[in-house]
């Protein structure tokens, strides 16, 4: 592992660390408030803007210091006190689309620049909010969610280099240890291409797991929000928070199954994955890979066959179409859009071009016809799992390693259908299966990270994760080096 500037400093600790020193009183909440702002000081490039300078990483939207110190001061009051809640003290950032009362919500856009103060919390950060954690700021998404590449922001790998999207700010935030944790949110593989080109974890739920009050839609069918660290275990603990109440009602998609807390260790022992049976497809022979890419998938595969588990090759259930992606994507997109028609010039062009495409609204028919298809692909997926004995399914979460930052909010660059970032993860956002994201190693040709997915049906958050933490424990731990003579800038 490359070595982190740094070393020993509280802003390196991940969630389960931190929560573990706080509960301890090993280390103040203030401590560690102050060291991830330092942090932030120190490697985001300078202030939040709004279209990032190309030597910046310009991870957040909007910092919020001083609240962040008075709730830290809270925090330890309530440590000191005894019987905090178990991440009490813990920075969060949030992605530009979760409301946090009392602050503005403005999906990196101009379009809600001078959106007033939020009135309530989202009902995600309100849970993460009683069990403690403290808002560190809004990060950047790319504009309203709709893009894989969120160019404001510079991945902290490399500046010139895509920090993914849509939850490229939250990506690039723990990439570059700014934070121990964030809030992201997927409709067609936005917490996961984050994950994959920054070195990071994510976790997608079961749509409808956990509920979208108070977040930002780009197609309410398809967005699921989630929790996204350094680490699978991180992310479990972070989930285990969100989910702790009633999931949402989706009326597209039977309710998820109540879950039992995921666990947040490996089981370890020399096979502790005996038993487990996972599937290679060939949706990735269907496609262009990057060779880094696909060294990382053999070293993840080789990985889980010393850990004990089965591997075998199978043809894939089905794909998505890009029609009707786009007809379910754009029939929600439009449809939350229709009050800021009067502020149609204030998008960025890409944005304003996939909005232009459903002008005049989504034929209804077309609308129907494409979810009648999606439930028809989830059934087919299912049935594929059982009959084949499938725990979970393991590929690439994007086909390539980042791509150079600056063209995804130019004409021509719409989301949707032919975007090779959404490629692979959207179908598992038409299904709605839960996947676990996480770092496989740097490519040797390009040393850039290489992310890959595990796949489960429905209500599988369990088996993905508890397949995750067996292969993060012998699989690299990323971080990217950052040269102390140029502050806000990273090299590798």
């Amino acid at each position: 592992m490359p070595n982190m500037q740094g070393e020993g400093d509280p802003a390196d600790l991940g969630v389960l660390e931190a929560a573990e020193s706080l509960q301890a009183r090993e280390l103040s909440a203030i401590e560690l408030v102050e060291a991830c702002l330092a942090r932030i000081e120190e490697r985001n490039g300078g202030e939040p803007t709004f279209d990032g300078a190309p030597d910046a990483i310009n991870a957040f939207v909007r910092i919020y210091a001083d609240e962040a110190r008075e709730a830290a001061r809270a925090a330890d009051a309530q440590l000191a006190a005894g019987g905090a809640p178990p991440l009490t003290g813990v920075p969060l950032a949030l992605k530009d689309l979760y409301d946090a009362a009392g602050h503005p919500t403005t999906a990196s856009s101009r379009v809600l620049e001078d959106a007033p103060p939020a009135q309530a919390d989202s009902e995600m950060w309100a849970r993460l909010r009683a069990a403690g954690m403290v808002l560190i700021g809004h990060t950047h998404t790319h504009e309203f969610a709709a893009g894989g590449t969120t160019d404001q922001v510079g991945n902290p790998w490399d500046v010139s280099r895509s920090a993914g999207g849509s939850s490229g700010g939250s990506g690039a935030a723990l990439a570059a240890r700014m934070v121990p944790a964030a809030l992201g949110s997927d409709t067609c593989g936005s917490l996961r291409i984050p994950a994959a080109v920054c070195g990071i974890a994510a976790l997608k739920p079961t749509h409808g797991r956990l509920p979208l009050t108070g977040i930002v839609p780009l197609a309410w069918t398809l967005d699921h929000p989630g929790p996204m660290a350094r680490t699978i275990a991180d992310c479990a603990g972070l989930f285990n928070v969100m989910a702790a109440g009633a999931p949402d009602t989706i009326p597209v998609s039977p309710p998820p199954a109540t879950l039992e807390p995921l666990p947040t260790t490996a089981g370890g022992g020399d096979r502790p994955l005996a038993g487990v049976r996972l599937a290679l497809t060939d949706r990735v022979e269907a496609l262009t890979i990057e060779d880094d890419v696909l060294e990382g998938l053999d070293a993840a595969r080789a990985a889980a066959e010393a850990l004990g588990a089965e591997i075998v090759q199978l043809p894939n259930a089905g794909w998505q179409t890009g029609e009707d992606l786009n007809t379910i994507l754009l029939g929600d997109m439009v449809a939350h859009h229709v009050p800021y028609a009067a502020a149609r010039d204030r998008y960025r062009a890409s944005i304003r071009e996939l909005l232009e495409l459903g002008d005049g609204g989504v034929p209804i028919e077309a609308y129907v016809g494409a979810q009648m298809r999606r439930a028809e692909l989830t059934a087919a997926w299912e049935a594929w799992f059982a009959h084949n004995d499938v725990d979970a399914l393991l590929e690439p979460s994007v086909p390539m390693t980042a791509q150079p930052r600056g063209d995804g909010y130019d004409p021509g660059h719409l989301g949707g259908d032919g975007d090779p970032w959404i490629v692979l993860s959207s179908t598992w956002d038409a299904t709605g299966f839960p996947v676990a994201a996480f770092p496989s190693g740097l490519g040797s040709r390009t040393g850039l990270p290489v992310g890959l997915s595990l796949v489960a049906p429905r209500n599988g958050e369990a088996t993905v994760v508890r397949i995750a933490l067996e292969l993060e424990r012998v699989l690299p731990r990323l971080s990217p080096t950052f040269d102390p003579a140029r502050p806000g800038t990273a090299r590798r």
